[in-house]
């Protein structure tokens, strides 16, 4: 697994959910809608990196 991959998923979750209580706090859709965007992109990153920490258990 790759220590890097997993630490921008989870800087980009931080970031979504920022965004996302910003768009709450001013009404802005729009901010909402990216904020929810980018942690689901955050949740696949996580997701993928839990694949290939499976891949390599069983390869090794």
């Amino acid at each position: 697994m790759s220590n890097e991959d997993r630490a921008k998923a989870t800087g980009d979750n931080i970031a979504g959910k920022a965004q996302e209580a910003l768009g709450n706090v001013t009404g802005d859709p729009k901010d909402k809608a990216e904020g929810k965007a980018k942690q689901a992109k955050a949740e696949a990153g996580h997701a993928i990196e839990d694949v290939k920490d499976e891949l390599k258990k069983k390869l090794d």
